[in-house]
């Protein structure tokens, strides 16, 4: 099968703005478990940036095997990991060790992560002044649903959310969270829920929008009609890029690598090419924070002939099959354990759903996420009512021997 180079850069700048923050523009002090930076200094510690990296591969392949190599992928790991973050301070017990594990954050402490989370609210946006860069993030409950004030307090110190009651019951609340999306994202995201069902409580959201132009511009008068190979063997044509520059490249036995950079260079987009001889879904799949480290560490400036697609996509994924894999399977179950958001319990993820857009030209690139998480109450176990023709069993216990079987099929009728 041919691979294509749209489907690999699709799925690489899924990963690039979490990856910046990991590997670009942190400053790690070699020796600290925790984020001590003070105001102002985006600091990182090397196991979050290098687990959170993990993460964003871990859930790409997901995401990858569930999409088909057909079909394109463009996903925000950074705008997931806090909207689960937020998420992960209003659990408990087994559903908070999952949701923990699951964003690989389980060898610190949940302070400890919440500190980071704080320090990129305050702190990525202003890296480079070259690139745009927004977080925002809100929650919104309904107005008869009582949140813990702990909650509420955590939730607007440490991860800035706007934090609202609203009227469920009323229409128009759809329409304020979605344009709450579609001001954080520059109008790119104009919804992100279509209605709110009787038994939604709360809706978590993250918004990130990026707006970078390209340190090293194409030139549009060299953008050609050229075919593209399709992994599933047609030949569209595309709008080609092209560029003949220094950049930092590498090279592997699977895939050649080069390094467009935003700006001042604090932030970039890594294209992977996969080998002719392998797929995309090959390269996903065989991605690690330690490949993608030691790949930084390897790439070096040269000269490079280019060709890139000019692209636009929007993207819409439900997550919750690819988190239940990842390992938190129990928070979207009646025995989920959200106390932290309200004592008395009784709620779980009914859904987790990220909307992207990405925009790439000769000029740079335009994108924006919105991750929200739907909270529900559990749902009130139904009565089971024998309403309808059933079978009985009359057994001895401790042997299992049957004495009888019977079917009811109209117990109305005291004879046949």
């Amino acid at each position: 099968m041919k691979t294509t180079l749209f489907s690999t850069l699709t799925a690489v700048t899924a990963s690039v703005l979490l990856l910046a923050v990991s590997c670009k523009t942190s400053n790690v002090a070699p020796d600290s478990t925790q984020n001590t930076g003070t105001a102002g200094e985006l600091r990182v510690s090397a196991p979050f940036a290098n687990q959170t990296t993990q993460f964003a591969f871990d859930l790409t392949k997901r995401v990858s095997t569930q999409e088909g190599q057909n079909n394109n992928l463009f996903i925000s790991p950074l705008s997931l990991h806090i909207m689960l973050g937020m998420l992960l301070n209003g659990a408990n017990g087994q559903t908070l060790q999952e949701i923990q594990k699951t964003l690989k954050l389980d060898a610190q402490t949940l302070a400890e992560a919440n500190q980071t989370y704080r320090n990129l609210m305050e702190n990525l946006p202003g890296v480079d002044p070259q690139v745009t860069l927004n977080l925002a993030n809100s929650v919104w409950y309904r107005n008869t649903f009582t949140v813990e004030n702990s909650f509420q307090d955590l939730l607007k110190q440490t991860f800035k959310a706007d934090v609202s009651a609203q009227n469920f019951d009323d229409p128009a609340t759809v329409g304020k969270i979605n344009n709450w999306a579609s001001e954080k994202t520059n109008g790119k995201i104009t919804k992100v829920i279509d209605q709110i069902q009787s038994d939604n409580v709360m809706f978590l959201l993250n918004a990130l929008y990026f707006k970078g132009d390209w340190k090293t511009q194409f030139d549009p008068g060299k953008t050609i009609d050229s075919p593209f190979k399709l992994a599933s063997g047609g030949t569209p044509t595309v709008r080609m890029m092209r560029l003949n520059t220094t950049l930092k490249r590498g090279f592997r036995s699977n895939y050649t690598a080069f390094e467009l950079p935003y700006g001042s260079d604090k932030y970039a987009m890594t294209v992977l090419l996969p080998a002719e001889n392998t797929t995309a879904d090959a390269l996903i799949n065989s991605l690690s924070s330690t490949e993608w480290e030691q790949l930084q560490k390897d790439m070096t400036l040269g000269s490079i002939d280019i060709g890139l697609p000019k692209f636009t996509l929007k993207y819409e994924i439900k997550l919750n099959d690819a988190l239940s894999t990842l390992g938190m399977p129990t928070a979207f179950t009646n025995q989920a354990d959200f106390t932290k958001i309200n004592a008395k319990g009784g709620l779980t993820l009914s859904f987790v759903k990220q909307n992207t857009f990405v925009a790439v030209d000769e000029k740079g690139t335009e994108a924006a996420a919105v991750t929200t998480g739907g909270v529900s109450v559990v749902s009130v176990q139904e009565p089971t009512l024998c309403n309808r023709p059933f079978v009985f069993v009359i057994h001895e216990k401790t042997t299992g021997t049957v004495l009888f079987v019977g079917k009811i099929a109209d117990p109305t009728k005291g004879s046949n």
